[in-house]
């Protein structure tokens, strides 16, 4: 990476007029690099995964745990190199060709998108649920209300990210506190207690390796998100630290979120006797009062913090793609503040299309728009490791060492692009993952292919030019 890159990426993410904003603080950073570990997945969609692995779940979570370890090491390094705000775009971008900035960008860009209607639908089934009321205008009600908020300030964003977070947080710490206490013992309402589950009633990895394998394919995609903060960084004042810091604590995050609550779920309860709520059951199951109340509060939140990451994660992406050329102008328009409002109401409106879209497509045409990017996650992957495993050999052959630096480097990246193309070959012959990956690898084809075209007609080096008003 030369001075060239690096000046530029600084000025795509100094904060003043014409540019992004930096006014991020590192509590945000600090609870942004959090939330995206702990999704809504975790806690609606864990089921799935233990009632195909047993108790072995856990491996399945380890093992799925470390690729995203290993994976934001590396974009650690880059993004500690150079902080900018279109992340690992920019990366693959400067290692392997304006094609793979274009390609991965725009995936990355379209998954996110995605994943408003997703959240949106879910939120709003939950307020009609708790409240009344038709879920259309809830679903809309929920998105316009952090589109606002995402439009007045990075600030913002932060600040509901910050608090959806803590929230969550706490969920799990205290959901993990009285799960062991059930299982010492100490409370003598619960109806469980002790950890014989984890080989009862048939076996610690009742279904084989295999569903562990399974069950790790269903777990993957539960970890998206963590790299956000890798493109917030871009926008606070010292972005090196607050990467250097969520980098570093990605595995007592994992350890603790998903290991220590999956851990007291196959515990304390059968893995063949959950329903799709295991953290209600395990709560019910102790006796505490209100739990599905309970539950239904801190899946809201986690639903309304993922959808307020999806609108800041998708815009800035966008953003970046219209820096470097491969989006329309518009979208790097800015406010005073520094927010690209373009690229969020255009982000926005897109989504929301897809929320009406869900209710007014049949259900097979809607799943197989959200199939399209259920791979997508591991493209990103593989796209940062090969990108790394070039930038990497520049950055030490210049003498360069940023503050994270990727352990066992080459071996270990190499090692890590041998494994997520071989879990992408296991989705193909996993009858529930074949589609998603089929529909998700036309997809990347469609836009690589469009990458190359770009990258054959155009001369254009893309600088990135700060965007006006």
């Amino acid at each position: 990476m030369t001075s060239v890159d690096r000046q530029s990426s600084e000025s795509t993410a100094s904060g003043g007029h014409g540019s992004l904003g930096s006014s991020l603080k590192p509590r945000h950073i600090t609870m942004i690099s959090i939330a995206g570990v702990i999704g809504a997945g975790l806690f609606v969609g864990s089921a799935n995964a233990i009632e195909k692995a047993g108790p072995a779940v856990l491996i399945s979570y380890a093992m799925a745990g470390a690729l995203v370890v290993l994976v934001m090491r590396m974009l650690g390094e880059m993004a500690t190199a150079n902080p900018d705000t279109g992340s690992f775009s920019v990366y693959a971008d400067r290692a392997l060709g304006r094609w793979a900035g274009f390609s991965v960008g725009w995936l990355y860009w379209w998954f996110w998108v995605l994943v408003i209607p997703v959240e949106a639908t879910a939120a709003a089934s939950i307020l009609t649920d708790l409240i009344g009321g038709a879920q259309w205008i809830w679903a809309l009600a929920v998105t316009v209300l952090l589109t606002v908020t995402n439009l007045i300030s990075v600030g913002n964003y932060g600040e509901f990210e910050f608090w959806f977070a803590l929230i969550k947080v706490v969920a799990i710490v205290l959901f993990i506190i009285v799960g062991v206490a059930a299982m010492l013992g100490w409370i003598p309402s619960s109806e469980v207690s002790g950890i014989h589950h984890l080989w009862q009633p048939d076996g610690f990895m009742p279904n084989g390796f295999g569903a562990v394998i399974a069950g790790m394919l269903i777990t993957m995609f539960s970890f998206m998100g963590t790299e956000i903060v890798t493109i917030a960084a871009a926008e606070s004042p010292n972005p090196e630290k607050g990467i250097t810091k969520a980098v570093n604590s990605v595995i007592w995050r994992i350890s603790l979120f998903y290991l220590g609550s999956i851990f007291v779920v196959v515990s304390l309860l059968p893995y063949n006797k959950l329903p799709d709520g295991s953290y209600q059951s395990v709560l019910e199951a102790i006796g505490i009062p209100h739990a599905a109340l309970i539950m239904d509060i801190v899946i809201l939140t986690a639903v309304a913090s993922c959808l307020n990451s999806a609108l800041y994660t998708a815009s800035r992406m966008l953003f970046s793609l219209g820096t470097r050329h491969d989006a329309p102008w518009a979208v790097r328009r800015l406010t005073r503040n520094g927010v690209p409002w373009v690229s969020v109401l255009l982000s926005m409106v897109i989504g929301f299309l897809a929320v009406i879209g869900n209710y007014v497509l049949p259900d097979k045409i809607f799943a197989w728009l959200l199939a399209t990017s259920g791979a997508i996650a591991l493209f990103v992957y593989l796209t940062i490791a090969a990108s790394q495993l070039k930038l990497g050999r520049t950055l030490r052959q210049e003498g360069h060492r940023p503050a994270v630096t990727m352990w066992l480097f080459p071996y270990l990246t190499g090692a890590v692009m041998v494994f997520i193309v071989a879990v992408l070959v296991l989705m193909v012959f996993d009858a529930g993952q074949r589609q998603a990956i089929i529909f998700s690898a036309i997809s990347a084809l469609i836009i690589v292919a469009a990458g190359v075209i770009v990258q054959k007609r155009s001369t254009d080096p893309h600088p990135v030019t700060p965007a006006q008003q």
